[in-house]
């Protein structure tokens, strides 16, 4: 069952999702289903630390924005903006190069209340690199 307000796709996501911080990561989404959104983000010197492992704040990044992004597209953009109030990760594999994939899916879409699951994982879909929770707020536009 499709949870966004109409039908996005790709490029319609990209053009509003992908400014500011994502773009500086090079964070893009690349796959908009009927009730998750995936984006993929590369492993390289904007998003290492200095060990040369993917850094915990750039899976952290890339969570928010497509828990973000997510809730944008589950509400009237015209009247209401979304926002995260709050997230949490655990990070379980490392990372050295190649792209990390990220699917976020609805644990729960209240009126005002939005939280996300976030899955990363390496570019195989079968190593979970993070798993993160992001809980949103729907503000009302004045």
């Amino acid at each position: 069952m499709r949870i966004w307000t109409k039908d996005f796709t790709v490029a319609e996501v990209m053009e509003f999702g992908n400014k500011y911080m994502d773009k500086f990561l090079g964070i893009e989404v690349i796959e908009v289903g009927e009730d998750f959104l995936k984006a993929k983000m590369p492993v390289d010197d904007r998003t290492k630390m200095p060990l040369g492992l993917l850094h915990g704040g750039a899976s952290c990044v890339l969570a928010e924005s497509l828990g973000s992004i997510a809730s944008f597209l589950c509400i009237d953009s015209t009247k209401q903006g979304a926002v995260g109030i709050e997230i949490n990760a655990n990070h379980i594999h490392s990372m050295t190069q190649g792209y990390v994939i990220g699917t976020a899916r609805a644990v729960h879409i209240g009126h005002s209340i939005h939280v996300w699951e976030i899955r990363i994982h390496d570019e195989s879909e079968k190593q979970l690199v993070c798993i993160s929770r992001l809980t949103t707020k729907v503000l009302n536009k004045h």
